[in-house]
């Protein structure tokens, strides 16, 4: 399987990548960041603890090679948006040249109740054949993908607590083999 002839995956980074509601302080394998995303950094009050000290982000180092190793043509579907690439791709050991899904308006309300992402995340994928790993998937978006996506798709829910595991990496290696 070429590049070109991969499925994409669409990587979120916070639930997936970034257990944020985890119960440990340091969930075994991860280690913590305090990281400035232009997006957070914006909805902080300038001079404030959170604005000078960052936001926390725990990030697996050992994701990346995982995440490489898998069939796909990776691509960053996260409000982090280009920042994913210099802040997030370093602490997982990703390259730092990935696509990026760049969002008409972050956190817009869907008329139809679909998560804000979904229906920017199908055009740009343009019928192409595509994983979607995110915290917010609901049954609402899989239905969507289903009826207006020309190509297969899996869309797989990470929940923040836990973010990828090694259930998930098997899931995604053998929805890539049926293609």
């Amino acid at each position: 399987m070429t590049v070109r002839t991969r499925p994409l995956l669409l990587l979120d980074v916070d639930g997936p990548l970034n257990p944020y509601a985890a119960r440990l302080p340091r969930p075994r394998g991860y280690t913590t960041h305090h990281l400035r995303p232009a997006n957070w950094l914006a909805r902080q009050t300038p001079g404030s603890r959170a604005h000078r000290r960052g936001l926390r982000v725990r990030l697996n180092p050992a994701h990346g090679p995982m995440l490489t190793g898998l069939p796909f043509e990776l691509a960053w579907a996260t409000t982090w948006m280009h920042e994913a690439n210099t802040m997030i791709a370093p602490g997982v050991g990703l390259p730092d040249d990935l696509p990026v899904i760049e969002w008409p308006e972050l956190f817009a309300t869907d008329p139809d109740g679909l998560f804000w992402k979904t229906r920017p995340l199908v055009e740009w994928a343009d019928g192409r054949p595509f994983a979607w790993v995110d915290d917010m998937i609901t049954d609402l978006d899989t239905t969507y993908v289903a009826t207006h996506h020309d190509g297969p798709a899996l869309l797989l829910r990470i929940h923040p607590r836990r973010g990828l595991r090694e259930r998930d990496f098997a899931t995604l290696t053998n929805w890539a083999k049926l293609l």
